[in-house]
């Protein structure tokens, strides 16, 4: 599917990019290229092959999902620029 001039400036302009009328041949033949290049790849038969995350065969570590009080509470505060009582306190952002 070969993108001509206007194809490129309607992509262009949804992108919300500049894109000079001098540019515009070049990246028509670019943007060809790798609509033909994603056209092959929708030609290979992925039936009976199994989704993967990753190529090598990890497992991540997992870790008991409980509620704790995260640690010690003052050490926490200890990085607050300016704690109120148990809490961080924030600047004022909605009037």
């Amino acid at each position: 599917m070969p993108l001509d001039r206007s194809a490129i400036k309607s992509i262009a302009y949804l992108a919300r990019l500049r894109v000079e009328d001098a540019q515009c041949d070049a990246l028509a033949g670019e943007l060809s290229g790798i609509l033909q290049w994603v056209e092959q790849l929708a030609e290979v038969d992925t039936n009976g092959v199994e989704p993967m995350t990753s190529v090598a065969g990890a497992t991540l570590a997992q870790r008991i999902d409980a509620v704790t009080d995260g640690g010690d509470l003052r050490a926490a505060l200890s990085n607050a620029p300016s704690p109120v009582d148990d809490y961080y306190a924030v600047p004022k952002v909605v009037e």
